[in-house]
Parts: C-alpha cells; structure tokens; sequence
C-alpha cells in the first residue's frame, strides 16, 4: 500500500565535491599504486593529500585517472580501467555509467582528478538538499525505518512524475516490492529531526536525478517500503 506525503524542500544546493570523501587510507592506497617510495606511515594527513595530488599530476591525465580507478573499482579488469580512463575526458561517468552503483564512486574519482589537474576533467555536478517529509498518519512513517533509501528515492520519483528519467528507468523497481539501486540513486542519506508526523532528512545525490527540485518549494509524493525477502 502507497503511503502519502507533503514534502518540503528546505534547501537545495549543488556541489562538486563531497566532503571527507577521500580517507588517510585512501591517500596511502593510492601513493602505493604510483610505487611512491618515501614512507607514508610518516607522514600527517595533510602531507599525504598534498603528495598524492602532486604525484597525480605528474602523470598523464589517462594514466592519473587509471591509479584512481584503480582503487576505487578494485572488482573492474585492468581493460575496463584503461577504456574508463581514457573515456572520463569527454564522458561525465558520474551520470553515464550503466551501473548507477557506481556513480558515487566516480564523482569522487572526478573531483579528485580535476583538484589534481587544474579543471581539465569535467566538474562532477551534485547535490546536497534538505527535505521535510510530513505525513497525515504515523504509521505512514514506519517506511522510513524498514528501508529508508528506497523509501526517500520512491519520494523523490513520485515528486517529479511519470515522464521524469527516474521513473522511465526504474519503474519496475518503483513500484515494486525491491530497489537495490536506490543507493545508487541517492548515494548519502540520514535522518536529522524526527517530530512524529514530519521527519527532516538530508541526502546527497548527482544533479542528474534531482535538478527538478532546484525550482521546487513543496510537493505532493508516494512511496512504500521494501517488502522483506
């Protein structure tokens, strides 16, 4: 049974780059595929990142963003990194890639990438919005806590009606009973005020799937919760 909502955009911002979104470890398992050769484990967090952007830059952009990829898909073959490398010039993968799991992941690699080499790879395009989702009956809430993502991506897709990207891709998973691209969809998600009828939350996804919300205060959604294996 579809659960109706009002929902309020509180804010909605574009980003091209996610916050602390490359760890310590991250820098280290990078350096270590360029075969940096000084010791890592010496160094503060601050002179990692600093070495890791200049050994990037010192290569190729084709050859940085293969280090890259490199970590970031550690299931993609050695051929798939090398064709993604040379394609990321011209191609936004953040939005493109047949696997939407992945597109988080790339808009790291981009912005990571175009920090490195001065703007030459494409400005990734995300956003990071705040919603209000208000219902007229509490156990209408109860989505959220049996599967929050599908949940909130369901919202999302009924907000921007039926001719919109997402509903013409993923009508199936919408309004079915599993979306295990959701996560795809909506790549950061949490709860941050719970007031019995209304929840605030806030997300982080690629401006692709939501530009629809940038000129939009209040709208009227469905959704449903997953239903259990």
């Amino acid at each position: 049974m579809q659960s109706k909502f009002t929902v309020q955009v509180d804010s909605f911002q574009k980003i091209s780059k996610i916050q602390n979104a490359w760890s310590v470890g991250d820098f280290k398992a990078l350096l270590t595929i360029m075969d940096f050769d000084d010791d890592v484990d010496a160094m503060d967090a601050g002179e990692l990142r600093e070495m890791c952007m200049m050994s990037l830059s010192d290569l190729k952009p084709e050859d940085a963003a293969a280090v890259v990829l490199t970590h970031s898909f550690p299931t993609l073959s050695r051929g798939k990194v090398e064709q993604i490398s040379h394609d990321m010039m011209d191609e936004h993968c953040w939005e493109e890639y047949p696997d939407c799991l992945y597109h988080e992941r790339f808009f790291n690699a981009y912005s990571l990438l175009r920090e490195a080499f001065n703007g030459k790879f494409a400005k990734p395009a995300g956003v990071e919005i705040a919603l209000t989702v208000t219902a007229a009956h509490s156990e209408d809430m109860t989505i959220f806590d049996d599967s929050l993502h599908s949940s909130i991506v369901r919202i999302l897709a009924s907000g921007q009606g039926d001719d919109a990207l997402i509903n013409r891709l993923y009508e199936e998973q919408i309004q079915g009973k599993y979306f295990p691209e959701a996560k795809g969809i909506v790549w950061q998600l949490k709860q941050i005020a719970d007031n019995g009828l209304s929840r605030q939350f806030s997300l982080v996804s690629s401006y692709f799937w939501l530009e629809f919300f940038e000129q939009v205060d209040e709208f009227k959604a469905v959704s449903h919760a997953d239903s259990a294996a």
